[in-house]
């Protein structure tokens, strides 16, 4: 009999004690749970962190670009108000015929980020070219956006600069067709 006390004893203490095995588990198991998520908190303000840091990177980078960038302008000997002749010298285009002239008054200009040339006509912008001058010649270029009904490039160049009057081409390229133009200005008085 003593034996089977010592048996039941064994066997309810061992019962006990696994409990408490069990009950030790499951602490641990929500300490565990509680950890990774801590974990995975500090995890997400570390990526916040890593990405305001290059943000703050990129802004710096810039800001230095900046001051160090030099902006395209035109020589003075080009800008300004110059009044322009161009005339049609080719053409397949159904809008543009052989012959026609126009007139309208060309400002050569600069926005904060290039130069540019305005064509303005009766006080209204007509168009806005964005333009470059290297090696004594000066390159317009237009482009409509995608939104457009039609397509519409054009470009120019201008390669015969003297001090009062600038000679060159200008090309319209417009859903399949071309039309030639040549280009005279001379330089307002105005």
């Amino acid at each position: 009999m003593l034996k089977n006390t010592f048996f039941v004893l064994l066997a309810v203490s061992f019962i006990l004690v696994s409990c408490d095995y069990k009950e030790k588990e499951k602490n641990l198991t929500d300490r565990e749970k509680q950890l990774l998520e801590k974990e995975k908190t500090f995890a997400k303000k570390e990526s916040e962190y890593q990405s305001l840091l290059k943000m703050r990177d990129s802004i710096f980078a810039k800001k230095d670009s900046k001051d160090s960038m030099v902006i395209a302008t035109w020589p003075t000997e080009i800008s300004g108000p110059w009044n322009g002749k161009v005339i049609c010298t080719e053409s397949n285009c159904s809008d543009y015929a052989v012959g026609d002239q126009r007139t309208d008054l060309w400002e050569f200009d600069n926005d904060s980020t290039q130069p540019i040339t305005k064509i303005i006509n009766n006080n209204n912008l007509v168009r806005l070219y964005s333009g470059k001058f290297e090696n004594n010649e000066i390159r317009l270029s237009f482009k409509t956006d995608s939104t457009a009904k039609k397509n519409v490039e054009m470009n120019v160049l201008l390669n015969d600069i003297s001090d009062n009057k600038i000679k060159g081409t200008r090309t319209i390229t417009s859903d399949g067709c071309t039309a030639k133009f040549s280009v005279e200005l001379v330089r307002s008085t105005k």
